[in-house]
């Protein structure tokens, strides 16, 4: 029988008329109660300047949830990894992972947004090679001692962390990655390809089979975990769940297309600003509760993903609409995918 992991993804995205104290005070609620019914993880996503909307910053949210949810990993999903220094980001999640004894999943991508690039002194034809050198300095420095390395952008002089992480010899590392050649890269370089939440199923059939192969390459195996995130709302029906739902996907996807999320997906599978109902296609999980098992399922049997990141809110979305959600997929949905594994 397999067994299948849940997260809630928390973007903590609200509105800019929004009071973002009364916004925390419904993140704090939502993580209780993802501790409360048995989530396995939480995630929290990072963007920056990410008006219009307003947005709680990454690692401070880590820091301060992780005592409200003792049992569950908590995921950076993901670092914008190219933007940062590595002896930063190496600091600040070992001091994360040692504070909440060792529950850091470390999720890493390249982002895609100018605003954030230039606001950190890059550009995205510097972001491969910056997320490359990046993440093998972080893993150097949270494995030796005196690390003497130059990059592009940084130069380590015999650096020692003031702190190594809890989880040896690191916490476990992700790559979020839409495009094919990304796909590949994760797998050399990481525990696992990290999944995005918006590509249709045939899409991760096909790159799946790719991923596989690039790990053969590579001489590593089949990991452990293999995470996706997906949009989720359990109703009574499909229509139901579609018509709640509507608004805030529409919203959220409309200005995700704005950004220019959708320039990173693979061709053929690459526009965000389609219709709603096109959008919904294999990509959303909306429906009752024996439909949204039935996806789970097929997400574990045809794709072999084990750790679903479920994304419960999102702009706009009534607070109690989205703890009511939650509570049916754990109470409802769960049961009936251990059966059907």
């Amino acid at each position: 029988m397999g067994v299948m992991k849940y997260g809630i993804g928390v973007r903590t995205q609200y509105a800019a008329n929004v009071d973002m104290r009364v916004g925390f005070e419904e993140q704090l609620e939502q993580a209780r109660l993802a501790e409360t019914l048995g989530y396995d993880s939480l995630m929290k996503n990072s963007h920056f300047a990410g008006s219009p909307l307003q947005e709680f910053h990454q690692v401070p949210y880590l820091a301060r949830i992780m005592s409200e949810v003792p049992s569950l990993r908590l995921i950076t999903g993901v670092v914008l990894l190219p933007m940062h220094k590595p002896l930063d980001i190496a600091e600040q999640l070992a001091s994360v992972d040692v504070m909440s004894g060792g529950r850091l999943t470390f999720g890493v991508g390249l982002g895609y947004r100018d605003v954030e690039f230039k606001g950190f002194g890059t550009n995205s034809k510097e972001r491969v090679p910056r997320l490359i050198e990046n993440l093998e300095a972080v893993k150097r420095l949270w494995t030796e001692d005196d690390v003497s390395m130059k990059g592009s952008h940084f130069e380590l002089d015999n650096a020692t962390l003031s702190m190594k992480p809890l989880q040896k010899p690191t916490p476990p590392i992700w790559i979020g990655a839409n495009a094919d050649a990304a796909i590949r890269r994760a797998a050399n370089l990481a525990d696992a390809w990290f999944i995005n939440p918006h590509q249709r199923m045939d899409t991760i059939e096909r790159q799946v089979e790719l991923y596989k192969r690039a790990l053969d390459e590579a001489g590593k195996p089949f990991p452990e975990d293999l995470p996706i995130a997906r949009e989720v709302f359990v109703a009574n029906s499909q229509d139901e769940a579609v018509r709640i739902a509507k608004p805030f996907l529409e919203e959220k996807y409309k200005i995700y297309h704005q950004w220019g999320q959708d320039k990173d997906m693979p061709a053929g599978d690459d526009d965000l600003s389609l219709d709603y109902n096109e959008l919904l296609e294999d990509r959303f999980m909306l429906g009752s509760p024996e439909e949204i098992a039935e996806q789970v399922i097929a997400h574990y049997k045809r794709l072999g993903i084990n750790h679903m990141i479920l994304n419960f809110h999102w702009v706009g979305m009534p607070h109690a609409l989205t703890m009511e959600s939650m509570t049916r997929f754990a109470e409802e949905v769960m049961p009936l995918v251990e059966q059907g594994l």
